[in-house]
């Protein structure tokens, strides 16, 4: 019952892919890392866990770094690539071997806290920047294939993720507002948007590469 009081109170409502019957995993922190109310660095800090934490693991959002954990009587969201779970006598870090662990895959969607039974997707809201429209003007931008060290930088590197409205399309702009993080020896830029790792012309803001 406390679980289920706990989760009205946040006003979050977390399903499972196949149900909330799956196993728990046995996992422990491989640093010092904050644990979130939500799959996302835009969400409220619930506080920090320690390196050696033992946590238990709830699950993880598909194509996200996200991982749900109960851990030093908390519980929320941290980075999978923070988290180590025992494989065959040694530890291995969830973010690299998720199909290998079979690590159950779930799902975040907010309750609205008005009408309690109603369930809405996290999404961009309406006050929220805007991406700038793929310039039609001529222009054009080149779609590129970054090489496999670019994503493996940006996965050790995770930065906080941007909301912002817009079609997240090749060609579009970041807004001057929205902080673009270098990745060295690479021309290109990183950032993250609505959850998505996305690589930017730092010269022209404009999208080059979409991690989908």
């Amino acid at each position: 019952m406390s679980f289920k009081r706990n989760l009205l109170l946040a006003g979050f409502v977390v399903l499972g892919s196949a149900g909330l019957a799956q196993a728990e995993m046995s996992a422990t922190t491989a640093s010092d890392i904050e644990v979130r109310s939500g799959p996302g660095a835009e969400f409220p800090t619930v506080g920090v866990a320690t390196r050696g934490s033992e946590a238990t693991l709830d699950g993880c959002i598909e194509g996200s770094r996200w991982c749900r954990v109960d851990v030093n009587g908390m519980r929320g969201w941290v980075y999978a690539q923070y988290l180590n779970v025992e494989q065959d006598g040694a530890a291995v870090v969830v973010q690299d071997h998720r199909d290998d662990l079979g690590i159950p895959m779930i799902t975040y969607e907010q309750t609205d806290p008005v009408e309690t039974g109603s369930v809405q997707p996290v999404q961009p809201g309406p006050n929220d920047q805007l991406l700038g429209p793929v310039d039609q003007s001529g222009g054009d931008v080149v779609a590129i294939t970054p090489p496999d060290e670019v994503r493996s930088y940006i996965d050790d590197n995770p930065v906080d993720t941007v909301q912002l409205n817009g079609d997240l399309a090749i060609g579009a702009t970041v807004p001057r507002s929205v902080e673009v993080h270098r990745i060295p020896d690479y021309q290109y830029s990183y950032v993250e948007v609505n959850h998505q790792p996305v690589l930017i012309d730092p010269g022209t803001r404009r999208i080059v590469y979409v991690y989908r």
